[in-house]
């Protein structure tokens, strides 16, 4: 039996002229394009003022903030999902979904979102940094191979590669300097794969991710016709109820607000081990977040319009 999760839908009068925000200057500019598009024809379907709008420069974010009354922010990647838009918008005191600049920015940093879960008790593999000024022969490495090696600022799997054995750890570590000044080295967990949407307190269905790819990499996200998602999953209820508690704290670790997406792993003992936070999936129908919701017996055009209540004024901070 599907769940019924039910959100309130705010007036289409309330939210004003919407700019949905896309595009952007980051190597996942592609994706935030599709999810741009997607979102403003939803809300457009259930009479939202909606436009969507490529921003790449501070002033077309700015044109924004003089010429809309809030933004739906379907950035994905640098600049975009890391703060960066976020600090524009919020020194123009401009409402937008998702997270602040601060927990954008914590997010989007794979080393320090695990250093906080760790702070706090929460599980993550094991890992450790690679910063621009260190050589690897300094670096101990977490425990034994396999290892996966990720980019620490970027999204999407762009750049993760799987190293099974020190004859290849060089040239991955290599490939993901390219892309960024820091990497992540960390402990490869052999086992299933899943993500959970959170909308404000709410952790939606949970999707199992199954992929005859060594992980699910860009390649399986974007491309593949062979990946499976499983929702519901296969897992008793109580197991799925700790989880969500754990997908929760974690969400909240990092001071995430509104909406996102957190990436976990199940070992085959079936102990959790948190990956990431996303404070800006993916939004097109066929994404993860939609595909949860729709679960949850919400559509899409419900989801988004619910996501952009959040943006108005609570009772407490109307205007008297």
């Amino acid at each position: 039996m599907k769940p019924d999760i039910t959100f309130e839908r705010p007036s289409v009068q309330s939210l004003g002229r919407v700019a949905v925000l896309m595009g952007g200057v980051s190597a996942e500019r592609a994706v935030s394009l599709r999810s741009g598009q997607a979102v403003a024809a939803a809300l457009k379907s259930i009479g939202v003022n909606a436009e969507a709008v490529d921003v790449q420069t501070v002033e077309e974010v700015l044109a924004v903030t003089r010429d809309f009354d809030r933004a739906f922010v379907a950035l994905h990647g640098r600049w975009g999902e890391d703060g960066g838009v976020q600090a524009i918008l919020d020194a123009q005191g401009f409402p937008y979904t998702g997270s602040g600049m601060a927990a954008s920015a914590l997010a989007m940093d794979k080393v320090r979102t695990k250093r906080v879960w760790q702070g706090m008790g929460l599980p993550t593999p094991a890992f450790q940094s690679l910063g621009p000024s260190q050589s690897l022969s300094t670096v101990t490495l977490p425990q034994t191979f396999p290892l996966i090696i990720k980019p620490s600022h970027e999204g999407s799997s762009i750049g993760m590669q799987k190293v099974d054995t020190a004859d290849t750890l060089d040239q991955a570590v290599a490939d993901a300097q390219a892309l960024d000044s820091e990497i992540l080295i960390e402990q490869w967990v052999t086992g299933r794969e899943f993500t959970a949407a959170v909308v404000g307190t709410t952790v939606l269905p949970l999707i199992e991710l199954k992929t005859d790819h060594a992980f699910y990499d860009y390649d399986a996200k974007y491309a593949s016709n062979t990946t499976q998602y499983i929702c519901p999953v296969d897992l008793s209820p109580g197991l799925v109820k700790t989880l969500s508690e754990l997908v929760y704290q974690a969400f909240e670790a990092v001071g995430a607000r509104h909406w996102g997406r957190v990436d976990f792993m199940l070992d085959e003992r079936l102990n959790p081990w948190l990956i990431e936070v996303n404070t800006a999936p993916g939004m097109t129908d066929h994404s993860l977040v939609p595909m949860a919701a729709k679960e949850a017996g919400l559509t899409f055009p419900d989801l988004v319009c619910h996501l952009l209540g959040m943006t108005l004024p609570t009772a407490s901070e109307a205007p008297a």
